[in-house]
């Protein structure tokens, strides 16, 4: 008989990391179609949109950074994963605040 711990693992269940995915892959394509939406506005672009769209694209990009990130086998390492998930919740703040200076912008103009 062994007075032995088993060891550690710091690894997460695939069945976790897999819906995990899924919520990014769905949110990352949400927020692919806001961008678009957002895009096809026909009204002429400013130089101030820049401040709009800039952190909504930094924002796409680290979310599908985070998805690109959890579809490796690594990620099933704890430490791997809770840094896919942090960046891609950087992502969807990103995205997040550029929607928020759009809004902002837009009721500060029709005022």
């Amino acid at each position: 008989m062994s007075d032995q711990l088993p060891p550690k693992t710091d690894r997460i269940d695939s069945v976790f990391r897999n819906g995990s995915m899924t919520v990014v892959g769905v949110l990352a394509a949400f927020s692919l179609g806001i961008l678009t939406e957002w895009t096809v506005d026909p009204s002429p672009w400013k130089l101030g949109d820049v401040a709009v769209v800039a952190p909504m694209v930094a924002g796409i990009v680290a979310q599908l950074l985070a998805l690109k990130r959890l579809l490796h086998p690594d990620s099933l390492d704890a430490a791997h994963y809770g840094r896919a998930i942090r960046l891609f919740l950087w992502g969807l703040g990103l995205l997040a605040s550029g929607v928020m200076i759009g809004v902002i912008a837009d009721a500060l103009a029709s005022l």
